[in-house]
């Protein structure tokens, strides 16, 4: 177990791909009160279930990621401030320990990604909107910070990330930033890409198949909610616009993926806070909206799966 983690059971057996097969989960947010939440969307049929244990800390503008093997929830903001905490779900199980060592600081509206071997928590609000990078390798759990983090220090960002590559985009810091960072797995080297988003706005989500990925909804420029779904194909970084974006204008919501479908979740319409669950088929990008959302209307959440890989 690592780093003096504490495990919290939740489920004696376990299915292929984990606890019933792989399935993406939505942690954390705020509810008419920040919550422990953590429900869970099995692939195969996309039926929702709601851990019997949820974060070990009742909190909002957190971020998630994943290894092949568990899934990680991390920083965020509770009735006692930010914090640094780190929680890990064992997909085989579903059952929760929290890390020793958590974020090198307690920080908010920060994003997360992954590679196959280790995970990434960037930018976010510490005293100030900082360029922060954390990383965490699977292997022990073990935490170092990247010696280059963000091109700019920001917060409300998104992230997603390729096999090879994972990116941190959109975000504000006194601007609202289209901005797109790439951190090259092989070697953590980071580059800017030429075109990011199709405009500045943060309070975003992303997600990935294994050949592009996605950031949906937001806040514009203009502080004006948007349905906006941008792809990049990662075989050249090419930036593309989706036809049909969300099923309505929404920010502060989340985002995970299935190896053959992408989901947005939760956030805020023009209506209130939403339990939408939008789901994007990877083979022809269609939008369908799940007839069961969320457990519960809310925002400021966070997503991370078990694709079975």
């Amino acid at each position: 177990m690592p780093l003096g983690a504490v495990k919290v059971g939740l489920f004696a057996a376990a299915g292929a791909g984990g606890a019933g097969g792989p399935a993406g989960y939505f942690g954390g947010g705020y509810q008419g009160g920040y919550v422990t939440t953590v429900d869970r969307f099995l692939f195969s049929n996309d039926s929702r279930s709601t851990l019997g244990t949820g974060l070990s800390v009742a909190r909002q503008r957190l971020a998630g990621m994943a290894s092949p093997d568990a899934g990680y929830f991390g920083g965020g903001y509770g009735s006692s401030g930010s914090v640094a905490t780190v929680d890990r779900f064992l997909f085989s199980d579903d059952s929760r320990t929290t890390l020793g060592t958590g974020l090198s600081a307690a920080r908010f509206t920060l994003a997360g990604m992954a590679s196959s071997t280790a995970g990434y928590f960037g930018g976010g609000q510490e005293a100030a909107k900082v360029a922060t990078v954390d990383r965490f390798l699977f292997s022990d759990d073990s935490r170092s910070t990247l010696g280059t983090g963000l091109s700019t220090a920001r917060a409300n960002l998104a992230g997603m990330a390729s096999p090879d590559a994972g990116y941190f985009g959109g975000g504000n810091n006194g601007g609202i930033a289209s901005t797109v960072d790439r951190f090259l797995f092989s070697d953590d080297s980071r580059s800017t890409l030429g075109t990011g988003l199709s405009g500045g706005r943060y309070y975003l989500a992303g997600m990935a198949s294994s050949t592009a990925g996605y950031f949906g909804g937001g806040y514009d420029t203009s502080n004006i909610r948007v349905a906006t779904v941008d792809r990049f194909l990662f075989s050249d970084d090419s930036r593309s616009t989706l036809g049909t974006g969300l099923s309505g204008d929404r920010y502060r919501l989340a985002g995970m993926a299935s190896s053959t479908a992408g989901y947005f979740g939760g956030g805020n319409e023009s209506g209130g806070t939403v339990a939408t669950v939008d789901r994007f088929l990877f083979s022809d990008d269609s939008r369908t909206t799940l007839g069961t959302g969320l457990s519960g209307a809310r925002y400021f959440m966070a997503g991370m799966a078990n694709t079975g890989a």
